[in-house]
C-alpha cells in the first residue's frame, strides 16, 4: 500500500524531508517540544512562502499523515499567506506586506482565540484605545500556536462598536506570554496563553476595521476560505495514516491458532477497514473542489460560510471515527503509549475544539437551511 494521498508533481515535499519529519514527530511529542528542526527544513524548501490553496492543501494533507502537529501549527502561517494572496487578488494592497515579509521568512501566527468567546472573528473580549501612535490591545490570548517562534501575530479586539484587526512584531512592548502548553495531543504546536497590556499596533500594521457582529467582508472570507480548508486537511492527513497503520498492520498479524491465515482475512476486519477508507475518499474530492473555487477568484457562493464550516466537520469527524477503528482492528499493541497510532489518537481530539466548533458548525448550517430561531416573547 502507497502513502496516502499520493504526492503530486507540485509538492515541494521530498521523501527525506518527511522521513525525518516523522522521525521527529514522536520526540517533540514526548519532550513537550516545539518543532524547531522541522520549520527550518520546511523554511529550507520554500514551504512557508504564499502558493495556490490547491498545492497548499495537498502538502498539508501529506505533511499531517507524517507529523500532525507540524502541520497544524505551520497551517496557522500558511493562513495568513492564503489570506494575503487572496486579499491583494482583489485590490487590497495593504495586504502585499505581508506576502512579502511571509517570503522573506517572517513567522506569521494568530493572537485570535480567547477564553468564553464563541464568536472567534466577529466580535472579541480585547479592548482597544485608539492613540496617535496606533491601537493599544489589551486583553488574553488562548491557543496561540508557534508561540516560540512568531515574529508577526496578529491581534484582533473591540474598539467601540468596531471589531480592529492588526499585527505586532515581536519586539513590540506590552505582550507576554506563559508557557502553560502541557495538553493531551498536538503538544508541539507549543500554543501559549498570551497576554497583551496596551500592545501597539502602528497605524500601517492595522489591515481591517469592521463593524462587530456577522458580516461578508472579503477579510473575513478570506480568512475563513483558509483557515477552515488548512485545517480541514490536516485532518484528512491523520486519517489517511491512520488507515495506512491500520492495513499495514493487519496483513503483518497472523493469528495463534492458524497460521495459514492474516487477520487481514477476517470478514469482520476487511469491512471495518473498508468503511474507513469509504469515508475517507469523501473528503479528497470536497477539498479540491474547495481550493480549485478559492484559486480560481470566482464569486464564492452563497452558502460559502456553511460549506466550509461543514467540511472542517465532516474531516475532523471522519478522522475521529477513523482512527478510531483503526485502534480497534490493530488490537491491544496500539494502546501502548509508544505506537504511533496511539498518538493520532490524542492529535485528533484537538480537532474538536478549532473554529468553528460542532455547536457553531450546526447552528450555521441550521441558519442557512431554517433562517434565525425565533422564540416566542
Amino acid at each position: 500500500m502507497t502513502d496516502y494521498p499520493r504526492q503530486s508533481s507540485a509538492s515541494l515535499l521530498d521523501a527525506d524531508t518527511l522521513a525525518g519529519i516523522r522521525e521527529r514527530a514522536a520526540g517533540y511529542d514526548e519532550r513537550n517540544e516545539f518543532f524547531s528542526e522541522d520549520l527550518e527544513a520546511l523554511r529550507s524548501l520554500g514551504y512557508l512562502a504564499p502558493r495556490g490553496l490547491g498545492d497548499t492543501l495537498a502538502d498539508q494533507r501529506l505533511l499531517a499523515a507524517h507529523a500532525p502537529a507540524t502541520a497544524l501549527g505551520v497551517g496557522m502561517h500558511l493562513t495568513w499567506m492564503g489570506v494575503a494572496r487572496d486579499m491583494v487578488a482583489q485590490g487590497f494592497e495593504e495586504f502585499s506586506w505581508i506576502a512579502e515579509e511571509g517570503k522573506a521568512g517572517e513567522i506569521f501566527a494568530f493572537g485570535v482565540s480567547e477564553r468564553g468567546n464563541s464568536r472567534v472573528l466577529s466580535d472579541s473580549i480585547t479592548q482597544v484605545v485608539e492613540t496617535a501612535e496606533g491601537c493599544a490591545f489589551s486583553g488574553t490570548k488562548i491557543f496561540v500556536s508557534l508561540s516560540p517562534v512568531w515574529t508577526r501575530l496578529s491581534l484582533l479586539g473591540r474598539l467601540g462598536d468596531d471589531i480592529v484587526h492588526g499585527f505586532i512584531d515581536r519586539d513590540t512592548a506590552g505582550w507576554s506570554n506563559t508557557p502553560d502548553w502541557d495538553t493531551l495531543g498536538m503538544r508541539a504546536t507549543q500554543s501559549y496563553t498570551t497576554h497583551l497590556e496596551g500592545a501597539l499596533v502602528r497605524p500601517e500594521r492595522i489591515v481591517r476595521r469592521i463593524p462587530a457582529g456577522a458580516n461578508a467582508d472579503p477579510f473575513t472570507i478570506a480568512v475563513f476560505q483558509n483557515f477552515l480548508p488548512l485545517v480541514s486537511s490536516v485532518y484528512a492527513g491523520i486519517s489517511d495514516r491512520a488507515l495506512q497503520l491500520a492495513v499495514e498492520g493487519v496483513k503483518d498479524k497472523g493469528s495463534a491458532f492458524d497460521t495459514e491465515s492474516r487477520v487481514s482475512d477476517d470478514p469482520d476486519i476487511r469491512w471495518q477497514v473498508a468503511d474507513m477508507a469509504i469515508a475517507l475518499d469523501a473528503l479528497g474530492p470536497r477539498l479540491e473542489k474547495y481550493a480549485a473555487l478559492v484559486d480560481s477568484g470566482q464569486e464564492p457562493p452563497e452558502q460559502w460560510f456553511r460549506l466550509l464550516s461543514g467540511l472542517k466537520h465532516q474531516s475532523v469527524e471522519t478522522a475521529r471515527t477513523v482512527v478510531d477503528s483503526a485502534m480497534r482492528v490493530l488490537g491491544g499493541s496500539a494502546y501502548r503509549r509508544s505506537h504511533e497510532l496511539s498518538r493520532l489518537q490524542r492529535d485528533v481530539l484537538a480537532g474538536v475544539y478549532h473554529p468553528s466548533d460542532t455547536e457553531a458548525v450546526h447552528a450555521t448550517i441550521a441558519h442557512d437551511l431554517l433562517g434565525p430561531p425565533h422564540f416566542p416573547e
